[in-house]
């Protein structure tokens, strides 16, 4: 099933179940979709809803950052509670050996033999583990820690 059909669906359930904070959030999911899918003037295609999907975890994360640096404790826990939600749509992270067996490879592939050939293997590596939710902070770390 698309995805903006399954918000939809998540949408009116939501409504009916009167769960004010899964109806923003999908609210807020469906609204980025749409505007992304608006501005391309084309429908959207897997690889940017996931693209989407990474934008607004990533989001969440740093607003959860800063709001903890702030004393928000209880905005904080908001953007988690929103950040949880929009990982139910996302695909199955890869386990740790999948991304050290892709990081392996884009080395192999690229040559790599140093921290300056790090924007080569991050990008093998991404196109390697493409269609599951990597988070690019903790890939880079790994890469790096790889190329020493």
């Amino acid at each position: 099933m698309p995805l903006l059909e399954q918000i939809q669906k998540d949408l009116v359930t939501a409504m009916r179940a009167k769960d004010e904070a899964r109806l923003s959030t999908v609210r807020m999911i469906k609204t980025a979709l749409k505007k992304h899918e608006v501005d391309a003037m084309k429908p959207l295609d897997e690889a940017t809803e996931l693209q989407i999907l990474n934008m607004l975890v990533k989001q969440r994360r740093e607003s959860a950052d800063m709001f903890r640096k702030g004393g928000r404790e209880e905005l904080a826990a908001k953007e988690e509670s929103e950040l949880k939600m929009i990982e139910t749509y996302m695909p199955a992270a890869p386990s740790d050996e999948e991304v050290d067996a892709a990081i392996a490879a884009a080395v192999a592939e690229t040559g790599a033999a140093s921290a300056k050939d790090m924007g080569r293997v991050m990008k093998a590596a991404n196109a390697i583990l493409a269609g599951k939710r990597v988070d690019g902070k903790v890939l880079s770390d790994r890469v790096r820690a790889k190329l020493g």
